[in-house]
């Protein structure tokens, strides 16, 4: 655990765009996904969206069609770019890595075994 680390989150305006990153431990059978959440002062912590280890992607109703993950193997780094980004998608980012052992498991953030420190994206009006 604590191997996971966010970077690239700022202030951005609105219609703007910002890709942040997440490195991981290598990717491995062991594990079945990494996800993105957020926390926006005062609010429970959300889920964005997440890749497989199979490549799938899947993301929370608001922002399909702006935001994108990827994962890039070679150096073991999970992507989120977010374009036409809005005020209410201001928050604290964090990736978590999902161990096979929790596959079949709702998402839940007590399903993630290995979260990052969280990155500050501001979206401002």
């Amino acid at each position: 655990q604590g191997q996971m680390e966010e970077s690239g989150g700022g202030s951005v305006q609105a219609g703007g765009s910002q890709k942040l990153s997440c490195t991981t431990p290598e990717f491995t059978s062991g594990s079945c996904g990494w996800d993105w959440y957020r926390q926006a002062e005062g609010k429970q912590r959300e889920w964005v969206g997440g890749i497989s280890r199979d490549g799938r992607p899947g993301y929370i109703d608001s922002v399909k069609g702006r935001f994108t993950i990827s994962r890039v193997n070679v150096n073991n780094t999970v992507l989120l770019q977010m374009n036409n980004l809005k005020p209410d998608d201001t928050a604290t980012y964090y990736c978590a890595h999902r161990s096979s052992i929790y596959c079949y498991d709702p998402i839940s953030p007590r399903y993630f075994d290995d979260w990052g420190q969280g990155t500050q994206v501001t979206v401002s009006s």
